[in-house]
């Protein structure tokens, strides 16, 4: 973290709206509070690192956001903008984005100019009106992608008759990560009751339809059917009757494990020789599988949203989404062959280290902040 201190300096006051910032979005708070930003961040003060800011010495204010349309929240937002001379708010999320839109149209506030931040590709819509309340508005003036899949999104597919998404609005800038900061050691896998000698599969995943666990649940049988020693390592809130009911009703259901929702889910992937995706549409840059990388772990990934910018030719592997004989066939290639997967996770490690790097990251953003402030 020392090293983000030579970050050239700057006198821009920035508001960030967040809620619950991963490790990357708090250590850039953190390295812009050093870069010499006039930086108050507001967030829950349930947020999992806000202790991290108070620490570094960032200004914290408690704010609370119910919904995208929380007046209570608002007031608090407001009363800020009122007191601060703001020339930047950050906006990290939905709700903070509907909520602080309408306080910018205010009078006098015209010069205030507004950064969103996406991280998923798609569902979005000219013909949706929340779409024109978010990042649609006219009164964004960036949207910072966490993948060029998604600034992709906003430049050729937004758009209706002889309206187009404002080309250089949508920008990416990837999220960037420090192998320091995973540095805890790997929890074994005996853990879970898994042998040392099979091949373990980690998935860090939140039930949604779109994460595509039933391809993978299939997957998984099949290979326990062909008589391949792999286990499957769920990490998250797998909440969904259907999933649960898919891996009980499978042949395979003693060789998948279910942690639960983790905050060591890096220490958890840092244990498995592979971790995989399996979504099926709309991804961003997905946390568990750098979490994996950074461990040496092997990634497989589908081809959809930005994973695939993850991946080059030496580090993973990408597969078509929602086949099953795909998923079955990439884990089955790098259970076979122990010296190639070992490769191809230092490969992986490498990649996050080298192209992914959380310097990059801050450099962009203040970058881009003094772009909007350059008179």
């Amino acid at each position: 973290m020392e090293r983000w201190e030579d970050v050239n300096t700057m006198d821009t006051s920035v508001l960030a709206i967040t809620e619950n910032s991963d490790l990357p979005e708090t250590m850039l708070f953190i390295a812009l509070h050093r870069a010499g930003l006039d930086l108050l961040v507001m967030t829950p003060n349930s947020a999992p690192h806000r202790h991290l800011l108070i620490e570094a010495g960032v200004r914290v204010q408690s704010l609370e956001l119910s919904s995208r349309i929380d007046f209570r929240g608002r007031s608090v937002i407001d009363r800020e903008l009122e007191r601060g001379s703001f020339e930047i708010v950050h906006v990290f999320n939905n709700k903070a984005l509907q909520n602080v839109i309408p306080l910018l149209k205010k009078s006098g506030r015209g010069g205030i100019k507004l950064v969103a931040y996406r991280g998923i590709e798609g569902n979005l819509s000219v013909f949706d009106p929340i779409s024109w309340m978010t990042y649609l508005n006219p009164r964004v003036d960036k949207i910072i992608c966490v993948a060029n899949a998604i600034r992709d999104y906003f430049d050729s597919k937004v758009g209706f008759l002889w309206w187009r998404f404002p080309k250089g609005k949508a920008v990416t800038i990837y999220k960037g990560h420090d192998l320091g900061w995973y540095r805890s050691p790997a929890i074994p896998r005996s853990t879970w009751g898994i042998p040392h000698d099979a091949f373990l599969v980690g998935c860090t995943v939140n039930e949604r339809p779109r994460k595509g666990l039933p391809f993978l649940i299939d997957a998984m049988t099949a290979l326990i059917e062909a008589g391949l020693n792999v286990h499957l390592l769920l990490i998250g809130a797998i909440n969904g009757t259907p999933t649960l009911s898919k891996i009980e009703n499978s042949t395979a259901k003693n060789f998948i494990h279910l942690t639960g929702t983790r905050k060591d889910a890096p220490q958890v992937l840092a244990a498995c020789d592979a971790c995989i995706l399996p979504a099926l549409k709309r991804e961003g840059l997905p946390k568990g599988i750098i979490e994996g990388m950074v461990s040496g772990v092997t990634p497989i990934v589908t081809n959809t949203g930005g994973s695939r910018e993850l991946i080059n030719e030496n580090c993973g592997i990408v597969i078509d989404a929602g086949s099953v004989s795909a998923i079955a066939s990439a884990i089955t290639h790098l259970a076979s062959d122990e010296a190639m997967n070992e490769k191809m996770g230092e490969a992986a490690r490498a990649r996050i280290m080298q192209d992914f790097k959380a310097e990059t990251t801050v450099e962009q953003t203040i970058a881009l902040y003094r772009s909007l402030t350059r008179v």
